[in-house]
């Protein structure tokens, strides 16, 4: 038995557009409710949350008994990390701040074992193979692993091209947040220069052939981000959607005048 299709990286390489949520809660119990939602792909997001190998590795033995696709968001882009994150089984890595080709050739090289690549080969302690159960783990892991890169600031824009022709990169995802505070738009991500730059940007990964991603909530910018070419598109975050419902409701029954 080689080692399990990845359902996200198979549904892109069949042309189809993705909805996910982004998930920040960093426990297994909301993980499992996340899972039951109806989402194509959850991201566990471990740069701004605090997640660590434990409750990455829960949510991903939870998200196993869900149809939803878990990606994780790694904090940084280093091997040591993502290696882990494998092992624990993910098999679809989100990077974040990539800023040049090398950067990105090297992530290639984290995400594979030898002799392409950098990853460990000690996957008969992995969760990832069932700890050394999967017959001809090895050999198969490398075709399954998705690796997304975002591209998030002007450096990463600049590098754009070059990361474009670089196989194995399996997506790029743009930030907004982090590109329009570097473009001198901190907390404005509407302003129209930073929508024109990820649309541009959009339909520039797109055109190349690879799968483009973007986070946003703003329907306006959901369906001009679909328009521009994006195809793994996160339309929601948890600690935002709970917030919001329990605001609502508390302001709801405190201004009750019955």
């Amino acid at each position: 038995m080689p080692a399990p299709i990845n359902s996200f990286k198979k549904a892109l390489a069949d042309g189809k557009t993705l909805f996910g949520c982004w998930m920040g809660l960093s426990d297994r119990y909301p993980a499992e409710v996340m899972g039951n939602a109806g989402f194509d792909w959850l991201v566990i997001d471990a740069e701004h949350s605090p997640n660590d190998l434990r409750t990455i590795r829960d949510q991903l033995m939870i998200l196993d008994h869900s149809d939803s696709h878990p990606v994780v968001r790694v904090p940084i882009g280093e091997t040591w990390i993502i290696k882990q994150v494998l092992d624990a089984g993910a098999q679809t890595i989100l990077v974040p701040m990539v800023e040049s080709a090398d950067q990105a050739r090297q992530l290639v090289r984290a995400v594979r074992y030898p002799p392409t690549g950098d990853r460990g080969v000690g996957y008969s302690l992995a969760r990832a193979s069932q700890f050394g159960t999967t017959e001809n783990y090895g050999p198969t892991a490398d075709a399954q692993i998705c690796l997304l890169v975002q591209v998030e600031n002007r450096k990463g824009l600049a590098a754009l091209d070059e990361i474009l022709e670089i196989e194995g990169i399996d997506g790029v995802f743009v930030g907004p947040a982090d590109l329009a505070a570097d473009l001198g738009h901190l907390e404005d991500m509407f302003h129209p220069d930073v929508q024109k730059t990820i649309m541009d940007t959009l339909a520039k990964i797109s055109a190349a052939g690879k799968p483009a991603g973007i986070l946003t909530t703003n329907e306006t910018m959901i369906n001009d981000s679909l328009k521009a070419g994006a195809r793994f598109v996160a339309v929601a975050l948890d600690i935002d959607m709970l917030l919001q419902t329990a605001r609502k409701t508390a302001a709801k029954w405190k201004n009750n005048t019955v």
